[in-house]
């Protein structure tokens, strides 16, 4: 089923958008295509990325229904 991802932050830059649809199965299925996709820069950008589905984080075997799925870098501040 294909998720719509939004992208932030360095994942968008790493990316060239802040926007994609992939159809995924789970979210490590996501990730892989994303890499694949976009290659080795956004790979490296994901090992370190939150992945938001519903307002919660998710693991890599959580299985994707077509959601919203937000991929979030480690954010610095204070």
């Amino acid at each position: 089923m294909t998720a719509t991802v939004r992208l932030f932050a360095a994942a968008a830059e790493a990316a060239g958008t802040e926007s994609t649809e992939v159809d995924a199965a789970t979210v490590g299925d996501l990730r892989a295509l994303l890499a694949d996709r976009h290659g080795e820069g956004l790979e490296r950008v994901l090992r370190q990325c939150a992945v938001v589905v519903g307002g919660r984080r998710v693991d890599d075997d959580h299985v994707l229904d077509g959601q919203l799925v937000d991929v979030l870098p480690p954010f610095a501040g204070g």
